[in-house]
């Protein structure tokens, strides 16, 4: 289903551009409030959050100018972790939830991700809907004056946020005696997850929580985690803890400084699970996810199914299947246990829940070895030139020749400009040459 806004996980892309500036964003706010109002409630209601980007004080109060033209009674709850703003939708009964994130995506870029009343992203046929709103003209969706919406600005988001964690835990629960790492990435978590750490008594070392609305993932979080490694050698921690933009991704480091993805992360949680029989079918993965993983699970008589790149085809393949753990290499995590969505947060505190008795993080992430991995992103202006006849014959000649040996995966970023080329094999001389010649071709 071709969509003209959406991607695969709402819609982002450089502010001030077509689709992100303040006339876009009255139109999705105008087009998502009209088609979130036909529910039968007394209040309609839209609750919106975002992290520390600049261009959010421009985007926002289009947002919420489009929602309440709509005639949607909307709460402004300020930076707060995207999983946040999803519990707090079912936990306020709101029609629907919009973050203003960009996730992972540099300053410059920004972007909105959409949930319903259950705390679920959107699905394609609900944003092909909107989509069509927003093209249609504006005055068949604006409300009588007397029918419009009204704005409240929320102080508490990141406390009830908090609350409903650690309701998820015992509560003799506690973290004394660690010593912890938190990257926050400049984010929507800056607030939130150092707070958290300590109201359960760990002592906290924070970095990343400084936002200034330009430093959002730069040289920090998720995507540079060296930064907590170098941090957690030099405070001499327990665990690291690195989150993106929006805190819904994580990457840890052991007590070592050895840094552990989300195949990683997720083999603990699945082997834990499985032990205490709290693991619900199997784990849904990725086309990204490791093929060690993929074996770890077999060996471990795990059930494991792969998905489309993004939490959000994760989530729908955990539905369908009816599993409690999914996730991706990149640290989306969704624990179905507790959330509708990837939580950075609450993924840890699931670890150091495991933790707690004194276990060692390198012990505790001791469980499969990976196969050699190798990933190269490609920035292009044009996306659709992956398919192109002579790109497809490269990939395929690629894929014949490593057959047995390993596999290769080509695809456009669903977030970004940018073409992935991902290949696992043990023959690394042979996977290089592979994936050369695919590269060489894209370029």
């Amino acid at each position: 289903m071709t969509k003209k806004y959406f991607g695969t996980d709402g819609i982002r892309g450089l502010v001030n551009s077509s689709k992100i500036n303040g006339d876009m964003f009255f139109k999705f706010g105008l087009a998502s409030g009209t088609y979130f109002k036909t529910q039968k409630k007394k209040k309609q209601i839209a609750i919106i959050a975002k992290d520390t980007r600049l261009s959010g004080y421009t985007l926002e109060p289009a947002l919420v100018s489009g929602l309440t033209s709509a005639g949607m009674h909307v709460y402004t709850l300020g930076p707060l972790p995207t999983n946040g703003l999803a519990m707090l939708t079912k936990v306020m009964k709101a029609n629907m939830g919009i973050m203003i994130t960009a996730s992972h995506n540099p300053y410059h870029d920004n972007g909105l991700k959409l949930f319903g009343p259950d705390g679920l992203k959107l699905s394609d046929k609900i944003e092909k809907k909107i989509e069509t709103l927003i093209d249609k003209k504006i005055s068949n969706s604006l409300s009588k004056p007397k029918a419009l919406g009204r704005v409240k600005r929320l102080e508490s988001a990141n406390d009830d946020y908090i609350k409903i964690l650690k309701k998820n835990f015992p509560k003799n629960f506690n973290l004394k005696g660690l010593r912890i790492v938190i990257d926050c990435a400049n984010g929507a978590a800056y607030k939130a997850g150092p707070e958290l750490l300590k109201s359960l008594g760990a002592k906290v070392f924070s970095i990343g929580v400084e936002p200034n609305g330009i430093n959002i993932n730069k040289n920090c979080g998720s995507t540079f985690p060296s930064k907590i490694k170098l941090a957690v050698k030099k405070y001499k921690a327990h665990i690291g803890i690195s989150l993106d933009g929006d805190a819904d991704r994580i990457i840890m480091c052991d007590e070592s400084g050895m840094i552990i993805d989300g195949d990683q992360i997720i083999a603990a949680l699945a082997i834990r699970w499985k032990r205490k029989k709290m693991l619900k079918g199997g784990v849904i993965g990725t086309l990204m996810s490791n093929y060690g993983l993929e074996k770890f699970f077999r060996a471990q008589n795990i059930k494991f199914l792969r998905s489309d790149v993004g939490d959000r085809f994760v989530k729908e393949k955990m539905k369908k299947n009816n599993f409690n753990l999914g996730g991706e290499q990149s640290g989306h995590i969704i624990l179905g246990k507790y959330a509708t969505t990837g939580d950075g947060l609450l993924v840890a505190l699931e670890v150091l829940f495991s933790l707690r008795k004194g276990k060692k993080a390198s012990n505790f992430f001791d469980t499969f070895k990976k196969t050699p991995q190798i990933l190269e992103n490609i920035e292009v202006k044009d996306k659709t030139i992956i398919n192109k006849i002579d790109i497809k014959k490269s990939v395929k000649s690629s894929e014949k020749l490593i057959k047995g040996y390993g596999r290769i995966l080509v695809r456009s970023s669903g977030t970004e400009s940018k073409i992935r080329v991902m290949g696992e094999s043990e023959n690394i001389k042979l996977l290089q040459k592979c994936l050369k010649t695919i590269i060489k071709k894209i370029k």
